[in-house]
């Protein structure tokens, strides 16, 4: 993209999260998966910067004037997933075995795909976070 770039020279992605209880959630994040607590917002939001981005975990609301048909709320069934999260890892089993020591509970272990290895867990809320490796069978 040139000059005429749309996006601007700084844009930056910031994963949203709805949360049903703000402290446990930051609780989670930071201390279970080693996010770093950046700013928090009246006991409504907690920024955080996680993997190389930004996440922002905010409890439930509902339409505002910029979304006026917009209902924010934290998943209703775990099981049934509309957005995940991937984090490409170096050694998705020694994170593995480090997460579940501080806490994390897995839907499995690490399995091996042949092109990578990954696990999955939630956070309190259920959001679904992917830890990937690639390996020397798949691509980088």
């Amino acid at each position: 993209m040139g000059e005429l770039d749309p996006w601007g020279a700084d844009v930056a992605v910031t994963h949203i999260l709805v949360v049903s209880d703000l402290a446990r959630s930051r609780d989670f994040w930071v201390g279970v998966l080693g996010a770093e607590l950046h700013r928090e917002y009246g006991g409504t939001s907690v920024v955080l910067r996680f993997a190389g981005g930004w996440l922002l975990l905010v409890t439930e609301g509902g339409p505002t004037t910029d979304k006026p048909e917009v209902t924010f709320a934290p998943p209703a069934d775990p099981d049934r997933v509309s957005h995940a999260m991937t984090v490409r890892v170096a050694d998705c089993r020694a994170l593995y075995a480090a997460l579940a020591a501080r806490g994390a509970v897995f839907l499995a272990p690490p399995h091996d795909w042949g092109g990578e290895i990954r696990c999955f867990l939630r956070d309190p809320d259920g959001h679904l976070v992917e830890l990937s490796q690639a390996t020397a069978a798949g691509p980088a």
